[in-house]
């Protein structure tokens, strides 16, 4: 009888401490999995981590043809919607010669992945080409590392507060 006592008892028992443990041992993983996260930088971004108006500047240089080497600099105020759609005025100097005698428009689309990098694609009068700029957020959207694919061109934007 007491041994059938012992019996009944450790089934319950056993299972609850597993439980217990169960729990302790998935709060602990799920802990250092956002402590892992926090440290890598890794966070879920989308196309509504960059909204609103961004500066900024770029610079770099164009290589239209082999051994053709132009310096770039250009200034930009950006506005992302949060939906993928960005327009931007700017104004670009190169090899030392204004592009445009003012500010020039430009508008283009964007896709931000959910480890924060994305690419975006520009239409502006003062390149005959689609800008393709590949890119990555940091510093929770406040700020974008950009590059362009084609040459040797590199921006980075902050945003407006």
């Amino acid at each position: 009888m007491k041994h059938r006592l012992i019996s009944m008892l450790t089934i319950p028992v056993v299972t609850i401490c597993f439980g217990v443990i169960s729990g302790s041992s998935a709060i602990a993983q799920s802990a250092d999995t956002e402590s892992a996260k926090t440290q890598s930088g890794d966070r879920d971004c989308s196309n509504r981590s960059i909204f609103g108006a961004y500066g900024s500047a770029s610079q770099g240089v164009l290589l239209p043809a082999p051994g053709v080497v132009l310096q770039f600099r250009s200034v930009q105020m950006t506005r992302f919607d949060g939906r993928g759609n960005l327009t931007w005025m700017e104004h670009t100097v190169i090899n030392g010669t204004p592009a445009g005698p003012g500010w020039t428009p430009a508008r283009g689309t964007y896709t931000v992945n959910s480890d924060c990098t994305g690419m975006a694609t520009v239409n502006t009068p003062n390149s005959p080409v689609p800008l393709n700029l590949f890119f990555v957020v940091v510093k929770h959207g406040t700020e974008i590392h950009m590059i362009l694919n084609s040459d040797a061109v590199s921006t980075v934007f902050n945003k407006v507060e």
